[in-house]
């Protein structure tokens, strides 16, 4: 799985240019067969960051989207998957320290910085969003 995603994750940013949050959709998406919308997709455009904001962390969005979307599928209520949602941000903030943007970006930003500075971290991301997601299966 790491090899694939590792993979995915680097075409999605340097063939694709797309941005961290669509970039963790795809991938969710793509590991736990879920079809997204167009639509979808163009929502999380402006969530890298908030737009460059360098407020929460698109790898975040990216994956608070896929939650609700995977867990609506799976018939949990709304109550539910805001619990899940709130569950998630506590354990990836524990992992990784923040949820900001600003703090999670390697060196942090500068003027000179090169494109997708954080694929590193996003496999890493990709990796800890589906095992919360697996792990949220198993308790049901």
């Amino acid at each position: 799985m790491e090899v694939t995603i590792k993979e995915r994750v680097h075409e999605l940013y340097w063939k694709q240019d797309i941005n961290c949050a669509r970039t963790m959709l795809i991938c969710l998406s793509e590991l736990f067969h879920i079809n997204l919308e167009e639509q979808t997709l163009c929502a999380a455009i402006g969530l890298h960051g908030a737009g460059g904001f360098r407020a929460q962390c698109g790898l975040v969005e990216g994956s608070l989207m896929f939650i609700g979307i995977y867990f609506s599928l799976n018939n949990k209520s709304d109550s539910d998957i805001a619990s899940l949602c709130y569950q998630y941000a506590k354990e990836f903030s524990q992992k990784f320290g923040t949820l900001e943007c600003y703090g999670l970006r390697p060196n942090g930003f500068n003027e000179n910085d090169p494109p997708h500075a954080c694929e590193k971290l996003t496999c890493t991301a990709i990796e800890f969003t589906s095992e919360f997601v697996k792990s949220q299966l198993l308790c049901d």
